[in-house]
């Protein structure tokens, strides 16, 4: 029989000797008289945590967003876009909050420009998540890079999570693909916000909005047309290979604070258009 078989089973339970023995404690037991265990010391015998993890549970890589910011978005930023950014100082230092911003162009970088310039101006260079269509996602190659940089499908119960109980900071484009959509003579103006809850999930978190208003995007990627594809896809914009080197311009808004709004104030537009379609009804 090998020697470990004909130990003695230690007592867990036994104080420390002054021979500076170690003593062997289960999540289970009682800490013994004269010892004091914190709750940062049994973090390491918990499983599933893993503190040299550079993935979240979104998907997001520190490897793969810190390689291409450095070899592409450095680049576009610095030289290429030449992105001028102000009242960086509305976005929070800490704590959650939903920024909100134009979309247009047929591929739009506004939205990793914003990212970018949080990171390189913000006080504690925050990192931003990037609500993107779900429809995006399904593109082979594509939806697996938009995961790895910190995209996240624009769902209300996917922000409701990263502002309630994640305190992130998320981007997010109201008009949704509308935005993208639009010719170069219609640029600049604000197409109808689609209703994916967005606003909404931010009411019920009760985190503040940051409007925030971009110009060059879509002059850096003028739309000519758009190539349809099969079902489950979206259409592929017509418009030229590499983005034109329009000069950014980032105005960061005075954030709109959603926590005295009352208890529910996202139910108010649906009453308002129940109220509608009633008088609607009655005057038929």
């Amino acid at each position: 029989m090998p020697e470990d078989a004909t130990e003695e089973p230690r007592d867990r339970s036994a104080p420390p000797s002054d021979t500076g023995a170690t003593v062997e404690l289960a999540l289970s037991d009682p800490p013994p008289d004269g010892v004091l265990v914190e709750q940062r010391d049994l973090r390491d015998h918990l499983p599933g945590l893993e503190p040299d993890r550079r993935i979240t549970d979104w998907g997001r890589s520190e490897r793969v967003e810190g390689l291409v910011d450095r070899v592409v978005y450095d680049f576009l930023y610095h030289y290429w876009f030449r992105v001028e950014s102000e009242g960086i100082d509305n976005v929070p230092e800490a704590g959650s909050a939903l920024l909100v911003c134009n979309h247009g162009g047929a591929l739009p970088p506004d939205g990793i420009m914003v990212a970018k310039a949080i990171r390189e101006l913000h006080p504690r260079r925050r990192h931003v998540h990037l609500a993107v269509q779900r429809s995006f996602q399904r593109i082979p190659g594509l939806g697996m890079l938009l995961t790895k940089i910190g995209g996240v499908p624009a769902h209300p119960a996917n922000i409701h999570r990263l502002l309630f109980d994640e305190q992130q900071l998320v981007l997010a484009f109201p008009e949704g693909r509308k935005g993208t959509d639009k010719a170069l003579k219609e640029r600049y103006r604000l197409r109808g916000f689609e209703p994916t809850g967005l606003i909404s999930a931010a009411m019920r978190a009760r985190v503040p909005i940051v409007p925030i208003a971009i110009m060059g995007a879509e002059e850096a990627e003028p739309l000519f047309g758009r190539l349809r594809l099969p079902a489950r896809l979206p259409r592929l914009p017509l418009t030229s290979a590499v983005p034109l080197p329009a000069k950014f311009r980032i105005r960061f808004l005075e954030p709109i604070a959603t926590d005295e709004l009352g208890a529910k104030p996202w139910l108010e537009r649906t009453a308002q258009a129940v109220g509608v379609e009633q008088r609607a009804e009655v005057a038929s």
